[in-house]
């Protein structure tokens, strides 16, 4: 069964050094994804998309520079795609996710944790799952390479993403039966 992530409830966030002294924050506005449910509850296949120039971290200027060619280059690559390859289960109750990430047309095996929660009826009668993921990335692995050497030695923007991700779920509507 393939439930549809749902993006009023869910959150793609990440943070990035900045002058080897402090985070800066964002997110991704946009995006979509499924998630493949087997009879049992058990996540299978997970599939997302995020819209690229989406990327918000609260300052115009910074987002658009995030959008041009020196990072996303949302307006040749509009999409970033994730597609799972495996969904293991560990002993503590987690899950290892890994797969497959397409960014700036270039596409690189991620792996990360993620721990889920029981699904359960909401009240409009949608049966709904929720999880958070965690993990981090080098961006230049991506061709995300732009940077500014720091006079006193560093760069302006650090190589390691983490990502944080909030998904909810929700579970196709069950079909009632049609009176006759």
């Amino acid at each position: 069964m393939t439930w549809a992530i749902d993006p009023t409830h869910s959150s793609i966030e990440f943070s990035v050094r900045h002058l080897g002294i402090s985070t800066t924050r964002g997110r991704f506005r946009q995006f979509s994804g499924t998630v493949e449910v087997d009879e049992n509850g058990r996540a299978g296949r997970i599939e997302a998309t995020i819209d690229a120039a989406s990327i918000d971290t609260g300052v115009e200027q910074r987002d658009a520079h995030l959008r041009s060619p020196d990072f996303f280059d949302a307006a040749n690559h509009p999409s970033i795609t994730f597609r799972s390859t495996a969904v293991r289960p560990r002993p503590d109750g987690t899950l290892q996710v890994a797969g497959e990430l397409t960014l700036r047309g270039q596409t690189h095996p991620v792996t990360f944790d993620v721990e889920s929660a029981a699904p359960v009826i909401d009240p409009w009668g949608n049966r709904r799952v929720a999880a958070s993921a965690s993990g981090t990335l080098d961006r230049t692995q991506w061709g995300l390479t732009w940077n500014q050497a720091l006079e006193l030695g560093g760069w302006l923007v650090g190589e390691e993403v983490r990502f944080a991700l909030e998904v909810e779920a929700v579970a196709p509507p069950v079909a009632q039966p049609i009176a006759a």
